[in-house]
């Protein structure tokens, strides 16, 4: 594996339960009630903004309909980040990796599907510049199909001038581990951040688990091949 990408949201940033809060505050907003824990894993985790509202509101929202929700659900998930100093810190053993990869020059990205008021807060929170090239980063612009499509995944290899099957991914949800795989990415790693490792046994297409960053086997990384980009 020459290059790795990052999934941000209950991967690197161990967020899952502020996104839980702060849909369900949400949904209730939109809906009457709360999203289920089901629900959220089924429908919310690596999908826009627009298609998770479009689930919770049963109909297509307009463009200006989906801006103006999605500021308010992000706004309020933002305050809910400053409100856990506890929680609004990197995954365990991530610093560390992250570090391991910029010394030895392994093309690394981050393609998440949060979009850019999300992503700039990371950017301040996290000082994410020490370790990514912020222009590789791939985040939800509108244009982008939501995750399981391939699409991000896709974007993200080309940015490190990589074919997918010579990437590595860290993924915490289904639609996101399904969209690796539709992307034909090398090795699908799965991070156990919410979910039992048991539930990530049962996946399909996933060649790993882990519980933090410390348990990645570095060695699938031949630094000796980092250099070997795609041309052309």
């Amino acid at each position: 594996m020459n290059g790795i990408i990052f999934d941000f949201n209950g991967t690197l940033f161990l967020d899952s339960k502020l996104h839980y809060d702060a849909w369900r505050i949400f949904s209730e907003r939109l809906r009457g009630y709360p999203f289920t824990d089901e629900e959220m894993q089924k429908y919310m985790f690596g999908r826009t903004n627009s298609d998770i509202i479009e689930y919770a509101t049963g109909k297509k929202p307009s463009v200006q309909t989906v801006e103006r929700l999605a500021k308010e659900k992000e706004s309020l998930y933002r305050n809910e980040c400053l409100k856990h100093p506890e929680i609004l810190k990197l995954a365990p053993g991530a610093e560390s990796f992250l570090d391991w990869l910029c010394v030895n020059n392994i093309p690394r990205t981050i393609a998440t599907m949060s979009e850019w008021d999300n992503v700039a807060f990371y950017i301040e929170n996290f000082k994410l510049e020490r370790w990514f090239d912020l222009d590789k980063i791939v985040y939800s612009d509108g244009k982008i199909p939501g995750k399981p499509a391939p699409d991000i995944y896709e974007i993200a290899a080309f940015n490190l001038g990589l074919k997918p099957e010579d990437c590595v991914v860290i993924e915490d949800a289904i639609s996101g581990i399904n969209s690796a795989k539709a992307a034909k990415i090398g090795k699908i790693i799965a991070i156990s951040s919410v979910e039992p490792v048991e539930y990530y046994e049962k996946i399909d297409g996933v060649s790993e688990i882990i519980q933090s960053f410390d348990e990645i086997d570095r060695s699938i990384f031949p630094t000796a091949n980092v250099g070997q980009r795609i041309t052309g």
